[in-house]
């Protein structure tokens, strides 16, 4: 499922619902292949939703549980909807919008088309109001490319080749992964089968580098869906553990990443056990937390991060001897040219 799925179902759900009132929830949810709680997540989403936000004009759609009760449903009756009126700027920023994203690659041909139509209308209607949106022109970003390129691939369930960089790792690698769905917590993912890893993984989008459709269809095995309403990373009973001591500056640690337990120390911090199936990822945590935490095990780990803490000071400290050469060479420009060296991890890049 992905975001636009997601709509054109939610479109259909109110058209359902407005027909049945009463519907019972496990009815429904099996009329439109999704689970319960998607139903609910649903539900949550439509109170939102209306012909304005004045009071009455918003879906009131609600459950106890096992029925679904929509209280007005006249809120969507053409009776009670006042034409749509728009104001020049708002019409400029509408079909200045409507024109970029209609030529986003990757873009569903019958989707361009039911969009171009519409920014005709709206051409029309607004009159001379238009004219102004005709010397406008947005481009969007790599990641609107990527997410177009993903979402064709999911719809035409075909692989992708990407050349993807992990921070963690602060390399580029290739793969090939079978998309599964697209998912937006905080950023947007694409969780999929990589190839590479003979695993599921999930890819932040605006770190992919290049992306291609490729011919091969898209198999991956049958996998049960997580709920990443709560957290992007859901570690498993299988996954390393490892062991994070932090003062009471970094308490943050066990509010933000899933643990499995989370035990006071004396000087007011924590003593955090927590599961990952990328154990070397926690080598960033470890700079970032700097003086407020470290790493306790395992100690390989323990021993890595501290290695990368000593190399990130020693890129510093040549920063600063060749800055210190320079000065005396007469290459600064007089006593402002100073460079601050940082006495300790939680100093350097996070």
């Amino acid at each position: 499922m992905n975001a636009i799925d997601q709509t054109r179902r939610m479109l259909s759900l109110v058209t359902y619902l407005k027909e049945r009132p009463g519907a019972r929830v496990e009815d429904v949810a099996r009329a439109f292949g999704i689970s319960e709680d998607e139903l609910v997540s649903d539900l949550d989403v439509l109170p939102m939703c209306g012909t304005s936000f004045r009071g009455g004009d918003l879906l009131d759609i609600d459950t106890d549980g096992e029925r679904i009760w929509w209280h007005n449903p006249a809120a969507l009756a053409a009776e009670a909807a006042e034409p749509l009126r728009l104001a020049a700027d708002e019409a400029t920023a509408l079909l200045v919008a409507a024109r970029a994203v209609s030529t986003l690659p990757g873009l569903r041909e019958s989707d361009r088309q039911a969009l171009l139509r519409a920014t005709a209308k709206v051409e029309t209607a607004a009159g001379e109001a238009a004219g102004a949106s005709s010397r406008l022109s947005v481009t969007f970003e790599s990641e609107g490319g990527v997410f177009a390129d993903v979402d064709r691939a999911i719809a035409e369930r075909r692989r992708l080749w990407i050349r993807y960089y992990s921070p963690a790792r602060d390399e580029v690698t290739e793969r090939e992964i079978d998309p599964i769905r697209l998912v937006s917590v905080g950023h947007t993912y694409v969780e999929a089968w990589c190839r590479r890893s003979e695993a599921r993984r999930t890819f932040r989008l605006d770190r992919v580098a290049e992306i291609r459709i490729l011919e091969e269809p898209s198999a991956p095995p049958e996998i049960e869906l997580r709920d990443l309403s709560e957290a992007l990373v859901q570690p498993a009973a299988e996954d390393p553990e490892v062991v994070v001591e932090v003062g009471p500056g970094g308490r943050w640690v066990g509010e933000y990443y899933p643990h499995d337990s989370a035990d006071e120390l004396p000087d007011g911090g924590l003593r955090i056990t927590l599961r990952t199936p990328d154990p070397a990822s926690l080598r960033r945590l470890a700079l970032r937390l700097g003086r407020d935490g470290r790493i306790v095990s395992p100690a390989e780990l323990a021993d890595s991060a501290r290695q990368a803490a000593r190399e990130a000071l020693a890129a510093y400290d040549g920063i600063e001897v060749e800055r210190t050469a320079r000065v005396a060479e007469g290459g600064a420009h007089g006593p402002q040219a100073v460079h601050a060296v940082p006495d300790g991890p939680g100093d350097g890049p996070g």
